[in-house]
């Protein structure tokens, strides 16, 4: 494997970085780390002892993965968007432009779930039954009443 170096303000940089580095610099333990690149999110290279070393532009893509999960982007999602970038490079303004901007109707479609999903339990709190006719969150539109009287929902222990 080749080193490149890069020019810091206190020298040289090293165009790879161990999985230890990667930890430090990222915030994210090794353990997420090995998870990632098993889940194909990053890649490493292996040196002759079989050590683990990642391109600089990996630190990056690891603050996008956390970003995005954080918004609650799944991980399976994740790792689609990411096929699209290139290993080589750290990603550009444009291509963070381009994920979050696919993300953006995911994330706005969750907010309206979500706001009217709270909205929907604030007429609901005072009245402690959830599972009446009209109650919108335990049996929408009575879809339980169909079936006669009585409970109707199993729950597993």
């Amino acid at each position: 494997m080749v080193e490149v170096k890069h020019r810091s303000a206190t020298g040289p940089l090293p165009a790879t970085l161990s999985v230890g580095d990667v930890s430090r610099r990222s915030g994210v333990a090794v353990s997420t780390l090995h998870f990632y690149e098993a889940k194909g999110l990053i890649r490493s290279l292996r040196t002759e002892g079989n050590q683990r070393r990642y391109p600089r532009a990996v630190l990056r893509r690891v603050a996008i993965i956390k970003i995005a999960q954080r918004t609650g982007i799944a991980l399976a999602d994740i790792r689609q968007a990411l096929e699209h970038l290139p290993q080589d490079r750290p990603p550009s303004t444009e291509d963070w432009r381009a994920l979050s901007e696919a993300w953006r109707s995911e994330l706005d479609a969750r907010i309206r779930a979500l706001t009217g999903l709270r909205d929907q339990m604030d007429g609901c709190i005072g009245c402690g039954c959830l599972s009446v006719e009209a109650c919108p969150l335990r049996n929408p539109g009575d879809i339980m009443g169909e079936s006669g009287a009585g409970p109707r929902v199993l729950v597993d222990d």
